[in-house]
Order: structure tokens, then sequence, then C-alpha cells
């Protein structure tokens, strides 16, 4: 739980940078995060899970 937290907030923060730079407008951040909050909701939200705890581990072992 605590690396989805973190994951989060790190594209969380990518998302407010593009904004702020005007590299990404408004719109496109609304559909970008509304697609990240369904995608959640689907059957696909525990093998993203699975990848990314996975690489989490591989750069760890590094």
């Amino acid at each position: 739980m605590a690396i989805t937290v973190s994951l989060v907030a790190l594209f969380g923060l990518v998302l407010f940078f593009l904004l702020r730079s005007k590299s990404l407008g408004a719109g496109s951040a609304f559909v970008a995060a509304g697609f990240g909050f369904f995608l959640a909701s689907t059957g696909a939200a525990r093998p993203i899970n699975q990848l990314s705890q996975s690489l989490i581990e591989a750069a760890s072992n590094l």
C-alpha cells in the first residue's frame, strides 16, 4: 500500500509540473487522471500493481 501512495504522489507531481510548464493542458490532465482512476477499478489493476512492485524490487536489488 505504501508503494501505491508514493506512486500516486509521484504521478501527481509530474502532472502538476506538466500543467505548470504548459506542456499539458488542463483537459488532457483531467483525461489522464480519469483514465488512471477508472483503470484502477478494472481487472487490469492487479497486474499493474504486481508489475510496479516487481520493478521497484528489481531497482532496489541493483
